[in-house]
């Protein structure tokens, strides 16, 4: 059912306000635990189209005592901005102190996740399990807000369950409690990432607050799913998380769409990008994750990055079956050499994938039949989160 159109409709702008901080767009990288780092991050920034990017979600107490996994969470460079730090945990001074040593490392916003539905985040108070204790939470929040010059924000869930939908009643708290922008993804913590993205449950989280901006969030594949989202909850922006993975493309092209002058056969779709394309910056990925992490560990990172891309290549089973045991950048080379060859069987005289062969389109979950949606995760590396 598609629902009426918002009274809330927000013409598609050229920045977007955080409290004093000002950005070029709408569009966020949501964090995306052993994903959203800094090489992905530039990769992301050097397409175009992203206002602000987060980073994986940071355990607060590790933080505060220097950990290095901590620290390389954090890791940042100058073409890296304006970036975010998401932080989780259930103590409020270490939550306080931790956004101290945030904004000390040059981060313009500090968010605080409750929306992460794992258990090793749920059962120390973190996550999602925030959601459930709205007083102590507001409080918790207040501190960090009164600690920092830099907007603080949050990243939320519609709720614990569809019997327990606290969040516009959050929303509403954590705005009395100072936050700049609450991010909203449209499940429930019992729904992990799978069933449906409820546009209905982002839209009474907008209807909630007053003034503060309400950035929606959950299974934002294509720009006329971020468009569809814009148009029937209100919100203020779109963050894309997985959606980026599939595209990295995502927000420079639903920058193009959004902001596109309407024909009369419709709204123009900007096109996906070439083969050629989506390989350059594969391999762009791939020399970025080697240059932060170092050939060893980057390309052991990369395995779970390039698959990734891959899903929108065609026929790509070949190319999968070596790449998850790439260890150094010219076994890449190979690897992608010998794809290259091997895919030229599936190409038409003009060197297109032939149609038969081309990938299904991307359709978010409420754009589907409610029969089409299935659970989907991501697998990630040992962390504060397992699948995300």
């Amino acid at each position: 059912m598609v629902l009426a159109a918002s009274p809330y409709f927000f013409p598609y702008p050229d920045s977007v306000q955080l409290g004093p901080l000002k950005l070029s767009s709408n569009l966020f990288l949501s964090p995306l635990a052993g994903y959203t780092n800094l090489p992905f991050r530039l990769v992301v920034r050097e397409i175009g189209g992203v206002g602000l990017c987060t980073t994986d979600l940071v355990n607060a107490r590790s933080l505060l005592e220097r950990r290095p996994k901590a620290l390389k969470l954090i890791e940042t460079r100058p073409a890296d901005a304006p970036l975010a730090i998401q932080l989780f945990g259930a103590v409020a001074e270490e939550m306080r102190d931790a956004a101290v040593i945030a904004e000390a490392h040059g981060a313009v916003s500090v968010d605080i996740n409750m929306g992460c539905p794992v258990k090793k985040v749920v059962k120390i108070g973190g996550g999602s399990a925030m959601m459930t204790e709205l007083a102590k939470t507001a409080a918790l929040v207040r501190g960090m807000v009164n600690a920092v010059k830099i907007p603080v924000t949050a990243k939320m869930r519609l709720g614990w369950d569809d019997d327990n939908l606290t969040a516009p009643e959050l929303a509403r708290a954590l705005e009395d409690a100072g936050v700049a922008a609450v991010f909203v993804h449209g499940r429930t913590r019992e729904q992990g990432f799978g069933g449906t993205v409820k546009l209905t449950g982002i839209r009474k989280v907008v209807e909630a607050v007053k003034h503060i901006p309400v950035i929606g969030n959950g299974d934002v594949v294509t720009p006329q799913a971020a468009k569809r989202m814009f148009d029937e909850t209100g919100c203020t922006g779109v963050s894309i998380g997985r959606g980026a993975f599939y595209d990295p493309w995502i927000f420079k092209r639903t920058l193009e769409y959004c902001q596109g002058s309407p024909t009369a056969t419709g709204r123009p779709l900007p096109p996906e990008p070439s083969f050629a394309e989506r390989v350059r910056v594969l391999s762009r990925h791939l020399d970025l994750m080697i240059e932060v992490f170092g050939e060893e560990l980057g390309c052991r990172m990369f395995r779970k990055v390039a698959p990734w891309y891959a899903k929108r290549f065609g026929p790509c089973h070949e190319f999968n079956k070596q790449v998850v045991q790439v260890a150094t950048r010219v076994q890449f080379q190979e690897i992608l050499e010998n794809y290259l060859r091997w895919r030229q069987q599936f190409l038409d005289a003009n060197g297109e994938l032939q149609v038969r062969y081309q990938p299904a389109p991307l359709v978010a979950s409420f754009m589907r039949a409610p029969e089409e949606n299935l659970p989907v995760q991501i697998a990630v590396p040992k962390g504060p989160v397992e699948v995300w």
